[in-house]
């Protein structure tokens, strides 16, 4: 495989309605870690993308709503800039940013294709997540475990992989099952996949889109199971 270098490192950020967060989170990424940072604005109504700007992202618009529309659009921009690694990260401040050497460490020593960022792990402030989606997680992790001896412990947002590992994974998934969809198709071909811990605290201001809503976070978690078992089968 092609050597790659943090110079050729890309950060997408997928956002909806972040004003409050975005220039944080883009603030505290090591730009000696990443070269360049793609916010994908998927449908905002407030000024994310202006303050993404001014903070010194690349904005892309995505107006077709759903996480996985917005992490594709960031991905085709990504490979615009002839990015070797792209880091996925959330744009509400719940990751830690500056932790990115952590993530993408891995693949940069030719050690891994994809890294996880586990939050179960590197410390999760209380309330950060309510317990049916750290149930979920950590189910979905069982069944990674159990079907490929993947020892991992989470789904993290926090995560990294090689450009040309993902561009043969044909990715489809538009909905929040685009992070598990990358796990799976990963794992039957084969590629290295490690994980590192990683901090995690509750989003800087605003509710979640996700977690923050009972009836929300069940129609993802469910989403999220089906797109695992269907890969898998």
């Amino acid at each position: 495989m092609e050597p790659v270098t943090v110079a050729s490192v890309v950060a997408v950020i997928p956002a909806w309605n972040e004003e409050g967060n975005i220039g944080r989170v883009i603030a505290d990424i090591p730009r000696e870690i990443c070269q360049y940072v793609v916010v994908v604005d998927n449908a905002s109504t407030d000024s994310t993308a202006a303050v993404a700007r001014h903070a010194g992202a690349i904005v892309v618009r995505q107006p077709k709503r759903g996480y996985g529309h917005a992490c594709a659009a960031g991905v085709h921009k990504a490979y615009e800039l002839s990015a070797k690694v792209v880091v996925f990260l959330d744009g509400d401040y719940s990751d830690y940013p500056d932790e990115m050497s952590l993530v993408v460490g891995p693949i940069l020593c030719g050690e891994s294709e994809m890294v996880i960022g586990t939050r179960n792990l590197g410390g999760m402030e209380r309330g950060a997540l309510p317990a049916h989606a750290i149930f979920g997680n950590r189910l979905i992790s069982l069944i990674m475990r159990v079907r490929f001896g993947l020892r991992i412990s989470d789904l993290g947002p926090f995560h990294a992989i090689r450009a040309d590992t993902l561009r043969s994974l044909h990715m489809s998934e538009m909905t929040y099952g685009w992070t598990v969809e990358m796990i799976v198709k990963a794992a039957k071909r084969g590629y290295r996949i490690v994980e590192v811990p990683v901090r995690y605290r509750k989003r800087l201001s605003g509710e979640s889109k996700v977690s923050g809503n009972l009836a929300a976070s069940i129609k993802a978690g469910w989403r999220i199971l089906g797109v695992t078992m269907r890969h898998l089968v």
